[in-house]
């Protein structure tokens, strides 16, 4: 009998055969589960994706809603209450509770959010109890993980994270909503840098933040304030898609930086430069800039043993202010493109109080005809010209109705709150949209949406100039420029030319 036709050989192995079966079918459900594992959590990341932008919207309407109603129900109510000091009161204990739930809906959201935050965020604009709140989350951006980081460096740049840098800080010196920086030193020439990381997926959720803020605008615009609010976020929409491209914004510094040098013996700002050969779509190496944030300068004069309410203090703010005005000016009315986000986090103080100008993302060129027109105006409320002010807002294309006698009065009023940066003696809060604004007797039907940057430029100066305790009018500052920009294209309106333009000129 041979070994195969054992019956116990065979009784054995069919045994055997058995049993590894159920093994077999045990290994395979194994080996399967990780990878349905996988797959279950990639649909539901994918399924996250598709339903984050109408989430992120639902938040957005609940709070948005929820805040304007309060408002809408103090209003209601002081309307009833006889005593001033009541009615003041309760517009304090509401914007009270409005500053935290605004905070709230942008510290949470995010992204967008953060920017609108910059912008309410002034003491010349809004209540103290927002701006004390708001003011807060200039620096409290949510921050990218540093393997994440390094994964978009590579991708980038083509190289190995190792192969460029000497050394890599892990914390960023500062984060925002769209990207991220960290201060790093180049291996090969061991250089201090600053690198600019965007921030993945958040160009989409900015696109349904400004969708959902226009609709909103396009409601209040409607129903409360007359103003062309919806043309401003069309304009936000574009600047903050330009944001996105560091390319362009490589470009931009280099243009910016290029022109202030040529234009003055010693720029009154400075601007970082751009390290050649290291700029993508998403990512900017440029030069680091030592230097304290303007919202610290008080507590680092404190530190410094200056008191920062002193003379000495004074002279200090007073020198920040008119360089960082007089780039604007140069910027604004001599070459129509300009950097468009003054707020404090983009500007530093160096040695001898010299300003540094961070952040180019968001520059804005201005059509010729509409840079000429904006210069008249310039020089229209520098010499509390009524008539010419009303001229040169038809010019601009600003259309506007009243329901005032002193329609020319008004409408100068309306263009110092809009265009330039002094206050009346004793304000500190000059919103266009205050109860008293001149917004009440005259609407704005129409708004050009290239002017927008200059009015949130103007603004973010304004609010400088109210934190810093000083009054201060950039119209009266740039009235020479505006005057040297018509002379130059022939547009200059009268028969007297300032010895200052005739030697802007000669030069």
């Amino acid at each position: 009998m041979t070994e195969a036709s054992n019956p116990g050989d065979l009784r054995r192995r069919e045994a055997t055969s058995s049993s590894r079966l159920p093994a077999a079918r045990s290994l395979a459900r194994e080996r399967a589960m990780p990878l349905a594992l996988a797959q279950l959590q990639d649909l539901g990341d994918r399924l996250s994706d598709r339903l984050r932008p109408w989430s992120r919207s639902a938040q957005f309407w609940v709070r948005a809603v929820d805040i304007y109603t309060s408002y809408k129900v103090c209003q209601l109510r002081a309307g009833f209450a006889k005593d001033e000091e009541e009615r003041e009161a309760m517009w304090e204990q509401q914007h009270e509770l409005g500053a935290q739930k605004m905070y709230s809906l942008c510290s949470e959201l995010g992204g967008f959010f953060l920017k609108a935050a910059q912008i309410l965020g002034k003491p010349d604009l809004a209540p103290t109890a927002w701006v004390k709140r708001l003011v807060t989350l200039c620096d409290k951006a949510p921050t990218t993980p540093i393997n994440v980081v390094r994964d978009v460096v590579e991708k980038q740049f083509g190289k190995s994270f190792d192969e460029i840098f000497g050394c890599f800080d892990v914390e960023p010196v500062g984060s925002a909503s769209i990207a991220q920086v960290h201060r790093a030193r180049l291996k090969l020439s061991n250089t201090d840098v600053a690198v600019k990381v965007q921030h993945p997926g958040a160009e989409k959720l900015m696109m349904v933040d400004i969708q959902n803020m226009q609709a909103f605008a396009l409601f209040l615009q409607k129903h409360d304030i007359n103003f062309d609010l919806f043309s401003t976020t069309k304009e936000m929409e574009k600047q903050i898609c330009y944001e996105f491209d560091f390319v362009r914004e490589a470009k931009a510094m280099e243009r910016i930086r290029e022109f202030l040098r040529v234009t003055n013996k010693k720029p009154p700002v400075i601007v970082p430069r751009v390290i050649p050969g290291m700029v993508s779509r998403e990512v900017l190496v440029m030069e680091f800039i030592e230097g304290t944030p303007i919202m610290n300068l008080g507590n680092e004069m404190a530190k410094r043993g200056i008191d920062p309410g002193g003379k000495i203090a004074t002279m200090a703010k007073q020198k920040i202010l008119r360089d960082l005005t007089l780039a604007y000016g140069q910027m604004i009315l001599k070459d129509g493109f300009f950097h468009a986000d003054p707020h404090p986090g983009n500007i530093l103080i160096c040695k001898n109080t010299e300003v540094a100008l961070l952040d180019y993302g968001q520059v804005k060129a201005m059509p010729e005809d509409l840079r000429l027109a904006y210069a008249n105006l310039v020089i229209a409320m520098a010499d509390d010209d009524f008539l010419r002010t009303k001229e040169s807002f038809r010019d601009i294309g600003i259309e506007t109705w009243s329901i005032a006698d002193n329609e020319l009065e008004e409408l100068f009023q309306l263009s110092l709150r809009m265009f330039d940066t002094r206050l009346p003696p004793g304000v500190t809060v000059m919103s266009p949209f205050s109860e008293d604004s001149s917004l009440n007797k005259v609407g704005v039907q129409s708004f050009p949406e290239e002017l927008f940057s200059v009015l949130r430029t103007i603004h973010l100066l304004r609010g400088l100039t109210v934190g810093m305790g000083l009054t201060f009018s950039c119209a009266q500052q740039w009235k020479p420029i505006a005057e040297e920009a018509l002379f130059k294209s022939g547009r200059l309106k009268g028969n007297f030319v300032s010895t200052s333009v005739i030697s802007l000129y000669l030069l």
